[in-house]
């Protein structure tokens, strides 16, 4: 196993760069530049030539590219072009554990609700009890975050004013380890994040139930279920030790991608919510033609992709004993 993780880290250096090369290279091909106009106004050609050499965007394409990944190689990400006197290393410091704990809060809101609802979906097969977890997964699959977000909002929010429609309620400074809020605000913090984790964590519930179910019907058709069953264990015992491990192998396989995606920030939830995390900052650097912002995130995302689909790949081997990597 260890030979395996070591191999696939070192897979990763020449996947991430290529990602750096494809990202550098797009970003500039985008029609304009960082320092055309300055809100409403054009900059005269002698200020956006100085702002240019400045950045080191008037050199040549793979001298700016090798440029920037030493750049990388050291820890440092650049300047923001937009963010003036920050870093992009400022910037990501203080939006990715706001995006990380929305989106580990919606995962766990999603897994809490959704295997258990499979786990019973799929044990109770086409009983009242099956067909209403069906039936709530398809709704909660089919309404999109832009739907559902401001009708919370609007219901709990404004209507019933139970909990705040806007912004994070502790600062990233504030946080333990760089994610864990001060016991002092907890109540605050669950208040705040109440309405944007419900928003992520219906669809996710919807998948992991969906999921489960599926994979638990396949799973206790299996032979080895069947031996289980007639040599005489208890059914509850036959499912929660043998049936159980094995059905959660495709819930797990699509949590790398949609840990990756929500620790690094959900646009349409962050925006509606006046969430200051890390994806609300992406969006708008691709409209400022901010790169270094545009590239630091985008490796950030990478990075946490990759992480995310090589622990998806150990937890297979603890999954499913059968499944080896030597």
């Amino acid at each position: 196993m260890l030979t395996y993780i070591i191999r696939r880290i070192l897979w990763s250096i020449p996947v991430v760069l290529l990602i750096i090369f494809v990202t550098f290279s797009m970003a500039r091909s985008l029609p304009g530049g960082p320092f055309d106009r300055v809100g409403d106004r054009s900059l005269p050609d002698s200020v956006r030539e100085n702002l240019e050499a400045k950045y080191n965007l008037d050199k040549p394409f793979m001298q700016q590219f090798t440029t920037y990944v030493a750049d990388v190689l050291k820890g440092d990400l650049g300047p923001s072009f937009t963010a003036r006197g920050r870093s992009v290393n400022d910037i990501i410091g203080q939006t990715l554990p706001i995006s990380a704990q929305l989106g580990l809060l919606s995962i766990l809101l999603g897994a809490a609700i959704g295997i258990p609802a499979g786990i019973f979906a799929a044990l109770n097969r086409n009983t009242w009890i099956d067909y209403s977890s069906s039936v709530v997964s398809v709704i909660g699959l089919s309404i999109p975050n832009i739907v559902l977000a401001p009708l919370l909002i609007f219901v709990f929010g404004v209507h019933l004013d139970w909990f705040p429609t806007a912004r994070w309620a502790v600062n990233y400074r504030e946080l333990a380890f760089g994610l864990f809020p001060p016991l002092s605000e907890l109540g605050d913090f669950f208040l705040h994040a109440a309405l944007p984790v419900i928003t992520l964590g219906t669809g996710i519930a919807a998948s992991f139930s969906r999921l489960t179910r599926g994979s638990l019907l396949q799973t206790i058709r299996e032979d080895y279920i069947r031996t289980a069953r007639a040599k005489g264990l208890r059914r509850n015992m036959v499912i929660v030790r043998h049936a159980l491990r094995n059905s959660l192998i495709p819930v797990v396989t699509i949590f790398g991608p949609l840990f990756a995606g929500l620790i690094t920030g959900t646009f349409v939830v962050e925006r509606f919510f006046a969430i200051p995390g890390m994806g609300e900052y992406f969006i708008n650097s691709v409209g400022n033609r901010d790169y270094p912002v545009v590239l630091g995130t985008t490796l950030i995302y990478s990075v946490i992709l990759i992480g995310a689909n090589l622990f998806v790949d150990i937890a297979y081997a603890w999954i499913d004993p059968r499944i080896r990597y030597d």
